[in-house]
């Protein structure tokens, strides 16, 4: 269990949450875990197999702290909220805040700074780790021009040039992408990214991880109020959760990405896991979907410093963290949206 940014995040199967005067009660086991005063809470978000007793729900809707339940793996289920809610507020911030371009430039902004400079520590790891396994010349051109892409978003407050710079720089990434693949490569090569269906076996990976993080993105922004469709990078289309697109670009290089990559390089998946079908779509085996099923959850349980928070949170948690910076930028109490960067 763990709390960030006035938000209590429990994650401990089989806890229990009850009332004690003005207080919050953690216990595992009638075993007293956490107790923590209702005013200095703003939000309670439960994952899997947690209970609450109907008297601290009655207590939290009072004091105007939001439930929130999430299946063990962070797909949202449902909402507990009194009856005077900000969520409306805020949603109707976000909605008119999205008709504006010029704040819709700037959030876009900062959302690709996070991803772009994810891109470039992806690849700056790579040479430092394996500089003997790969063509360094490429990547390292690579890391220049994504260098010079994260100085060109400082320079425009224009959407559609600010896509140019992401799709410009996601050329230059995924060029150098096969190169980080440091083997099994008669098996896993890339490319170029492709979709709907994958072609290969490495798109098959990154598509099925990018899935997983868009929902758990999705999730998290449901959990603070937010509307997943309405996004500022992504602008709105029928049935496209462009909210949840924007905030996961963050952490496609450094959650799935790695995740991608480790799983071949260490040889936790093989050829034999995939499928090609006659349409030429390849698909992964029920083993293979259990095994990188596994291998993200445990990925999500590992713990980081986050950079703005100043404290370490696990990477399942961070999508929270993110939605909730979000949600107090678009409510004004930050004066910018603090991308997740990692170092």
């Amino acid at each position: 269990m763990k709390k960030h940014l006035n938000t209590l995040f429990i994650t401990t199967q089989g806890a229990y949450l009850s009332k004690e005067g003005e207080t919050i009660v953690v216990s595992v086991k009638q075993e007293t875990k956490l107790q923590v005063p209702v005013h200095t809470i703003g939000g309670i978000v439960c994952f899997g197999n947690v209970m609450l007793s109907p008297f601290l729900m009655g207590f939290c809707a009072s004091n105007g702290v939001g439930i929130s339940f999430l299946t063990e793996y962070g797909r949202f289920l449902a909402r507990v909220q009194g009856p005077v809610s900000g969520n409306v507020l805020l949603r109707r911030q976000q909605y008119r805040l999205a008709d504006d371009l010029a704040f819709s430039a700037s959030l876009a902004s900062s959302i690709l700074t996070g991803k772009i400079g994810n891109c470039r520590t992806v690849i700056q790891r790579a040479l430092r780790d394996h500089t003997d396994k790969m063509n360094t010349t490429d990547v390292e051109a690579a890391s220049r021009t994504l260098q010079n892409s994260l100085q060109s978003l400082n320079m425009e407050k224009d959407l559609d040039t600010l896509r140019g710079i992401e799709g410009d720089a996601a050329h230059t990434y995924f060029s150098v992408f096969d190169h980080l693949i440091l083997t099994q490569k008669e098996n896993f090569t890339f490319q170029e990214r492709n979709r709907r269906p994958p072609l290969d076996n490495v798109n098959c990976l990154l598509s099925f991880i990018y899935t997983l993080l868009m929902h758990d993105v999705r999730s998290a922004l449901e959990t603070v109020g937010l509307d997943p469709a309405v996004g500022f990078l992504h602008r709105d289309r029928p049935g496209r959760p462009g909210l949840a697109l924007d905030i996961m670009e963050e952490f496609r290089p450094y959650l799935a990405d790695r995740l991608v990559l480790s799983l071949i390089n260490r040889k936790q998946v093989q050829d034999k896991g995939f499928e090609k079908m006659e349409s030429g779509a390849v698909m992964m085996t029920d083993e293979t979907r259990k095994t990188v099923l596994v291998a993200y959850q445990e990925r999500k349980q590992e713990e980081i410093h986050h950079p703005f928070l100043d404290e370490k949170v696990s990477i399942g948690i961070l999508f929270f963290c993110q939605a909730l910076l979000l949600a107090r930028h678009i409510r004004g109490d930050l004066d910018g949206y603090p991308p997740f960067i990692w170092k």
